[in-house]
């Protein structure tokens, strides 16, 4: 368990959003196109849903671990794991927002930087742009489940 203070965690998520809304976006070679670093990704950082935060510890851990995301995707040629689904996205439609189904891919690059084991999450809605979606750090493995003990394998909320 990853001791900090709540200044400690302040700071860091100060810098994170900082230093998130600096990225903009980033070439990755697997696609062969530009991925977006866009609001929707940076909430994800800090909430699984609109209406429910993160733990702090949580939060902690994605933004201590945010800067290396970047380089994994401009590195990245290989894709790990790809999930297709129908969800209701929030669509603006005629000057007010809808929730409406629409296809979703989630891309996953795995990878294991500085002794940090972390998967990137990059979303896609319904053939559109893609955009960073998700930083899941590898935290560790329930003993009788053999089961990430961080993550509950559902991309939208993980």
């Amino acid at each position: 368990m990853i001791e900090f203070t709540e200044e400690q965690f302040n700071i860091l998520k100060q810098e994170g959003e900082k230093f998130y809304k600096s990225i903009n976006e980033v070439y990755c070679p697997y696609f062969k196109e530009k991925i977006s670093f866009g609001n929707q990704g940076l909430e994800h950082l800090k909430f699984k849903r609109r209406d429910k935060a993160r733990l702090e510890q949580d939060q902690y851990m994605r933004f201590k671990l945010l800067y290396i995301v970047p380089e994994i995707l401009k590195l990245s040629h290989t894709l790990q794991g790809i999930s297709e689904t129908k969800k209701f996205e929030r669509i603006r439609v005629h000057n007010r927002t809808d929730n409406v189904l629409k296809p979703v891919n989630y891309y996953e690059f795995v990878a294991v930087v500085k002794r940090n084991r972390i998967r990137v999450i990059v979303k896609q809605i319904d053939g559109g742009r893609k955009f960073f979606w998700s930083l899941i750090p590898f935290w560790k493995m329930n003993e009788e489940t053999m089961s990430r003990i961080l993550c509950e394998g559902i991309p939208e909320e993980d």
